[in-house]
């Protein structure tokens, strides 16, 4: 009886197991149908130093490993921030490519002609 109980929660696990992989499998395929650049995600900072690190690290986790995967882009639009905000971000922005760090007038010269 034992053997039977365990054989039965072993297949419901790889039944369950093997339907995941096929509805990730059809979504993956189906995301790709799309034909698009993906989203530039843009945020606004000043002065965020505490903080900037802890968000963006968390917002990178959900890119890479979440379900957030039509955002291309993160463009961190720099306010004249006076305390290190920038260089934390400059250096945040070495380790991910897909990270960009513009001040206001380069900006202006990209996405405002």
């Amino acid at each position: 009886m034992q053997d039977f109980i365990t054989n039965c929660i072993l297949w419901t696990f790889a039944l369950y197991g093997l339907i995941e992989i096929i509805k990730n499998f059809i979504y993956i395929h189906s995301c790709n149908k799309i034909h698009t650049e993906g989203i530039n995600l843009i945020i606004a900072v000043k002065n965020q130093e505490n903080e900037i690190e802890g968000f963006l690290r968390t917002l990178n986790f959900r890119l890479i490993y979440g379900k957030e995967n039509c955002i291309e882009n993160i463009i961190l639009l720099d306010l004249n921030s006076s305390d290190n905000t920038r260089k934390i971000i400059e250096n945040f922005a070495k380790d991910y490519p897909n990270i960009q760090l513009l001040k206001w007038n380069e900006f202006e010269e990209i996405f405002c002609p």
